[in-house]
């Protein structure tokens, strides 16, 4: 692989032995929130649906996101 790549054995070693940055941390909050907001608009809209309210996934989204700012 690391031939493909271009890069020596102890380049590829000290790489992955090096701990996360700062910025690969909060790309990953940020990626987790993110997903756990995805998943609870995906779960309330399931919970209107079966009350009987037509709505999409995307509006609960929206409405979730415009609710956020206030």
């Amino acid at each position: 692989m690391c031939e493909v790549l271009g890069v020596s054995r102890s380049g590829y070693y000290a790489w992955a032995k090096r701990p996360e940055s700062h910025v690969e941390k909060a790309n990953q909050k940020r990626f987790t929130s993110s997903q756990e907001k995805r998943m609870a608009a995906q779960k309330i809209t399931k919970i209107l649906q079966k009350q009987g309210v037509e709505v999409s996934q995307k509006t609960v989204a929206r409405i979730m996101k415009d609710k956020e700012k206030i």
